[in-house]
C-alpha cells in the first residue's frame, strides 16, 4: 500500500491498517513538518522529513521521526533523552549495552529496552516514553496535507513493549488538533521556542512562583515540543497553558532561536519598526487575483503592491524589497519558477519567503516547487483565512492581536 497524501489522509490509512489487522511499516515523507516552511534549505540540498509508524495486529506499538534516513543511526536520540529528563534518569545512551537486543530495531526503541534491563527505568515508565512518542509523532502526521506514504508488511518490531489501538488514539490527536487551530496565529508549531518579551509587566501581574517558572522555561532555548516532553504533558496542554501569556504580549513564540543575543536584537528590531508596515508583492498575470490580494490584505495592516507583468516585476523586485513574495507560477514570457530560480541565486532574495500561486497541485508541481526552492505554495481559488494564515506565518506583522493587558492569570504549570 503507497501512495500520495493529497489523494488519502493519515487518518484514513491508519484506520486500513486497523481494519485489514495490518503487521508492518508505514514510512511517510513531506517535505515540511507541522506549520514549518514547506521547504527547508541547507546550502543547495532540501531537507525531507520522514516518519515511521510500527505496527503489530492492527494496532501501533511504536513511532519515531527523522530526516532521511537519520532514524537508523544512533544520532536520533533527542526524544529520548527529553523524556528521561523528566524521570531524572542520566543514562549515557551511547554507551547503552544493546547486545541483547534484535539488529533490526530502531536505536531510540533499543535503548528503551536497554535502559529497561538495566533497571535504569521502570516498566511503567518505559510504557508512558513509547506511549508519548507515539502521540508526539501522530500529531505531526495527522496534520500533513502533502506528502508520500508506503506501507509494508514485514515482521514485528520486538520485544514488544505496548500496543496502542489505533481508532481511540487517532480521535484524541485530531481532537487536539482542532484545538491547536484556535491558538493561531499567536502559536504556529510545536518547534517554536518560547520567550519573554515584557518581564516588568509579568512581575506587576502574575504571583512570584508564577514568573520564576515561566523565566525557567520560557528562556528562548527550549522548544514547546521540549517542554511537553519534559513536563511530561501533552503538546496541547503545554500551549494551552502559554496561550494566555503570548495574548498579553509577555511571552512570544519564534524559529530557530540560537541564543538570548540574537532575541534581544530582534527585540530591538522589532521596535525600531514597528510603525513599518510588512511589505507583499504580488505577482500575477490575473488581474482579479492582485485585486482579491489587495482586499484581503491591506485591511490587515499590509502594505501590498501588485504586478501583472512578471518581466518589469522582475526589474522592480530588487528595489521595493519586499517582505513576501506571492507568484503566480504558470505566466506568459516568465513563469513563477523562472523569477523564483533566478531570486535564490541572489544573496539579498536567499531567505525571503517566496509563495507559488497555482490552479493545481500534482507531482510535478511539487518538484518543482522544490526545484526552485520555493518557500510555501497557496492553491487558486483561495479565500481570506487561507491567505492570511500563510502571509501571517511568513512575516511578522506585530498589529496582530490585541491588547488584554491587566488581567491576572491562573499559574498553569502547576502539579510539575
Amino acid at each position: 500500500m503507497q501512495g500520495n497524501l493529497n489523494e488519502i489522509d493519515i487518518r484514513s490509512i491508519l484506520q486500513l491498517i486497523e481494519l485489514g489487522q495490518r503487521t508492518g511499516l508505514l514510512f511517510v515523507e513531506a517535505s515540511s513538518s507541522y506549520n514549518s516552511k514547506q521547504l527547508s534549505v541547507l546550502g543547495d540540498t532540501i531537507k525531507r522529513h520522514s516518519w515511521f509508524v510500527f505496527c503489530l495486529n492492527g494496532q501501533i506499538i511504536y513511532a519515531t521521526y527523522g530526516d532521511g534516513f537519520a532514524y537508523a543511526s544512533d544520532r536520533n536520540l533527542s526524544r529520548l533523552r527529553d523524556y528521561l529528563r523528566h524521570y531524572r534518569v542520566s543514562a549515557k545512551l551511547e554507551d547503552t549495552e544493546l547486545s541483547a537486543l534484535g539488529l533490526g530495531n530502531a536505536p531510540e526503541y533499543d535503548r528503551i529496552w536497554a535502559l529497561l534491563e538495566q533497571n535504569s527505568i521502570t516498566q511503567v515508565q518505559a510504557r508512558s516514553i513509547v506511549s508519548n512518542l507515539v502521540q508526539e509523532t501522530l500529531f505531526d502526521l495527522l496534520s500533513l496535507r502533502h506528502g508520500h506514504f508506503n506501507f509494508q508488511i514485514c515482521p514485528a518490531l520486538t520485544p514488544l513493549l505496548i500496543s496502542l489501538e489505533i481508532s481511540p488514539l487517532v480521535s484524541k490527536i485530531t481532537q487536539q488538533l482542532q484545538e491547536w487551530k484556535q491558538l493561531y496565529p499567536f502559536i504556529q508549531s510545536p518547534d517554536q521556542f518560547p520567550y519573554i518579551t515584557d518581564i516588568a509587566q509579568l512581575h506587576s501581574s502574575l504571583p512570584p512562583a508564577t514568573v520564576n517558572k515561566l523565566k525557567h522555561w520560557a528562556d528562548g532555548k527550549t522548544s514547546l515540543r521540549q517542554l511537553a516532553r519534559y513536563l511530561n504533558r501533552e503538546i496541547i496542554t503545554v500551549a494551552k497553558a502559554m496561550y494566555p501569556y503570548v495574548q498579553h504580549g509577555w511571552v512570544k513564540f519564534v524559529y530557530f532561536i540560537t541564543s538570548l543575543s540574537y532575541i534581544k536584537t530582534q527585540d530591538a528590531r522589532e521596535q525600531t519598526n514597528k510603525k513599518t508596515q510588512p511589505r507583499i508583492l504580488c505577482i500575477d498575470d490575473e488581474t482579479t487575483i492582485c485585486e482579491t490580494v489587495e482586499s484581503i490584505l491591506k485591511p490587515r495592516g499590509y502594505e501590498v503592491i501588485t504586478l501583472t507583468d512578471p518581466v518589469k516585476a522582475l526589474g522592480r523586485i530588487f528595489q521595493l524589497k519586499p517582505d513576501l513574495i506571492l507568484c503566480d507560477m504558470t505566466m506568459p514570457e516568465l513563469d513563477g519558477y523562472e523569477i523564483c530560480a533566478m531570486l535564490r541565486h541572489s544573496r539579498a532574495f536567499q531567505d525571503i519567503p517566496i509563495v507559488m500561486l497555482t490552479d493545481k497541485v500534482g507531482f510535478i508541481e511539487h518538484i518543482q516547487v522544490k526545484m526552485v526552492v520555493a518557500t510555501d505554495y497557496l492553491t487558486k481559488p483561495f479565500g481570506n483565512t487561507e491567505l492570511l494564515i500563510l502571509v501571517e506565518r511568513y512575516v511578522n506583522n506585530s498589529s496582530l492581536g490585541g491588547d488584554n493587558r491587566g488581567k491576572t492569570l491562573e499559574d498553569p504549570t502547576k502539579g510539575q
